[in-house]
């Protein structure tokens, strides 16, 4: 009986089944770095084989994953199923059926050509919802967009780099993000990282002598995508790093995409031979959205909120919203969101009355704080340099004043906590979430911590 189920049963479709189950139970990263580089082997009765690229990936698998694979096969197959795991060094085929998926290129996949046991470049997870479809152009970015969208589909095969740059919130990340997920349906090999990932991972290579692996994990990329690069300049040898990319994607005749929030030339310590090759390609500005785009962001973000929900946001809620010359396109969407959710929340009509209540505090905030003008003032009152916010030191000196930082950008800005980690060195969003926590209770705590506070607070908001 089992055999004959044996036989008759599509195992390497099964597979496939029972990968996607495990890619949704455990998230993409963990996915793409241990599951996705394994292949169906072979089966006899329930005891099924699958094959590991290398004894490290097998043994790591059996250590720590081995349990969720059996359960995955034995609900697509709907018999007990025992893994045994096999050394098979061969590249793991997928069927057709299996289709790129809209995610970065994954560390398993570089990792095929790894020594054993060497780390792997890790990338970042790509955004399903920031696609071209969902970018909204205009005359201030439709340049950007277009261009964006040529190399991303393959439209436009000339352009060998591109470097975008713009205001925070603007839509870079957006752009970059779109940009790989077309390539990764053209199956395209796609790395996108951030100019932190980048120092960080470079160094960290470095230290282990890995550098030879480092440089191979690049430069396996068809398209290489680096956002923020303004973060990157702060090692010599990232930058010479950084260079030598820039130079071989060249020779490769590989696609680079640059996102950074000045123009090359405008960024300090980079270097007159990386701004003079990043000056070579196209670059292309993003500027503050008009008013009939700021329009259409909000209409397009309102029509995303309401499905589902049954909430309608009335033009003139959206066009007050609008109104404001100084919201960059996250602004917009950040204040938005907050007048949607209260409604939501609420139950109560979202009228325009109701919008300026909710939005006039967060508005004045907006408009005279900056997380540039909190990091500025904190530094000036403890004494500290710009960078220290920046830096990876933990003392207390240079800790507490960050933390101040931090809840500060919390409370006066419309910045998610993401966004605000990365202004303070590409910190994770825990991170800051821990710093509003632990200033709230040592406010509570200490009367004359509270006052210095107060104090930073007030300077913040007083009108200039």
């Amino acid at each position: 009986m089992t055999q004959a189920m044996t036989k008759s049963t599509d195992w390497n479709a099964l597979w496939l089944a029972a990968r996607e189950r495990m890619r949704r139970d455990m998230g993409d990263a963990i996915f793409d770095a241990w599951i996705r580089p394994l292949s169906f082997v072979s089966a006899e009765g329930g005891d099924v084989k699958i094959g590991a690229l290398t004894p490290f990936a097998r043994n790591w698998v059996a250590s720590h994953h081995i349990q969720r694979i059996e359960r995955a096969l034995s609900a697509e197959s709907g018999q007990t199923v025992t893994v045994n795991l096999v050394v098979a060094p061969q590249r793991p085929v997928i069927a057709a059926m299996s289709a790129p998926r809209e995610s970065t290129p994954t560390p398993a996949t570089d990792s095929e050509k790894a020594p054993e046991g060497r780390r792997v470049l890790s990338t970042k997870i790509l955004q399903n919802t920031q696609t071209f479809e969902s970018f909204v152009s205009g005359p201030a970015n439709e340049f950007a967009f277009r261009a964006a969208k040529a190399l991303g589909t393959g439209e436009n095969e000339e352009i060998a780099l591109l470097y975008v740059h713009g205001g925070f919130g603007y839509g870079k990340s957006h752009l970059l993000n779109a940009i790989a997920l077309e390539a990764r349906k053209r199956g395209k090999r796609a790395l996108f990282l951030g100019a932190e990932d980048f120092m960080r991972q470079f160094l960290g290579a470095l230290n282990r002598k890995e550098t030879l692996g480092f440089k191979e994990d690049l430069r396996a990329a068809d398209i290489l995508l680096i956002d923020d690069l303004q973060h990157l300049c702060r090692s010599t040898y990232t930058v010479s790093e950084f260079l030598h990319t820039l130079n071989a994607f060249s020779d490769l005749r590989r696609k680079l995409v640059i996102a950074a929030d000045k123009a090359p030339g405008a960024i300090d310590n980079l270097g007159a031979d990386v701004r003079s090759r990043l000056s070579g390609g196209l670059v292309i500005a993003l500027d503050k959205p008009d008013r009939a785009t700021r329009l259409a962001i909000l209409k397009f973000r309102a029509a995303e909120f309401s499905r589902g929900r049954g909430l309608a946001v009335s033009d003139d809620v959206l066009e007050h919203i609008a109104d404001s010359e100084e919201h960059s396109p996250r602004d917009l969407v950040g204040a938005f969101n907050k007048v949607a959710t209260y409604a939501d929340l609420t139950k109560q009509p979202l009228t325009l009355e109701a919008a300026r209540h909710i939005l006039g505090q967060a508005t004045v905030a907006t408009k005279k704080t900056s997380i540039e003008d909190i990091q500025r003032k904190t530094a000036e009152f403890y004494k500290l340099e710009l960078r220290d916010f920046q830096s990876p030191q933990r003392s207390r000196r240079v800790a507490r004043p960050r933390q101040v930082a931090m809840f500060l950008a919390r409370e006066l800005t419309m910045r998610s906590l993401p966004e605000i980690g990365k202004r303070f060195g590409g910190r994770d969003h825990t991170t800051v979430l821990h710093a509003c926590r632990r200033i709230a209770a040592l406010c509570e705590e200490d009367g004359t911590f509270k006052e210095e506070v107060n104090f930073l607070r007030s300077v913040l908001v007083r009108p200039s």
